[in-house]
């Protein structure tokens, strides 16, 4: 590359000085740096947000991809069976659905237990069945009135919303035995 002859002052007086071409601030190789330095910036900056929307993404996948309930059913006497979900979440509320006969229209599958916040183990009995079988939902609001089913009077109804319990006897004070 050849040099070129540039005025530099020291000492009040000019010199000349013998520097490099590509010192030169215009240079052509000093705008290649200065470029290649802006694309590595701008490269680095999307894979930064392309590894932070990677983590969301996969946080957002795990959350939504929980693991349906798996039931175990257990005798516990005549007619009564103990039925608890293995893997149920704390902060959820159950339905427990039976049907006596799977794929039959005469018998759909029935509500048979609302759990509360967190409940996963249940005891039903066999209501006089021989068989029975058993599926568990996560309980929200299956008639869409506002109420989460686990409150609801009747959770097929969205006519008729919380339950509500009115005591008039004993009166306050007394004391029930």
């Amino acid at each position: 590359m050849p040099n070129e002859r540039m005025p530099e002052k020291q000492d009040g007086r000019h010199r000349n000085v013998t520097r490099p071409a590509f010192a030169r601030l215009g240079s052509s190789q000093h705008r290649i740096k200065i470029h290649m330095k802006t694309i590595k910036r701008h490269w680095i900056t999307a894979i930064g947000i392309c590894g932070g929307g990677l983590v969301v993404v996969a946080t957002a996948l795990t959350a939504l991809s929980q693991t349906a309930p798996v039931l175990t059913i257990a005798p516990t006497g005549t007619n009564q069976f103990s039925i608890t979900i293995t893997n149920g979440v704390s902060t959820n509320n159950y339905q427990l659905y039976w049907t006596p006969v799977l794929a039959n229209a005469a018998y759909p599958w029935a509500l048979a237990v609302i759990g509360g916040a967190g409940q996963t183990n249940f005891t039903v009995s066999s209501g006089g069945y021989l068989t029975g079988f058993y599926r568990v939902s996560v309980g929200t609001d299956a008639d869409g009135d506002g109420v989460p089913d686990w409150q609801d009077a009747n959770p097929n109804d969205p006519s008729i919303g919380i339950l509500t319990v009115v005591i008039d006897t004993p009166t306050n004070g007394m004391v029930l035995q």
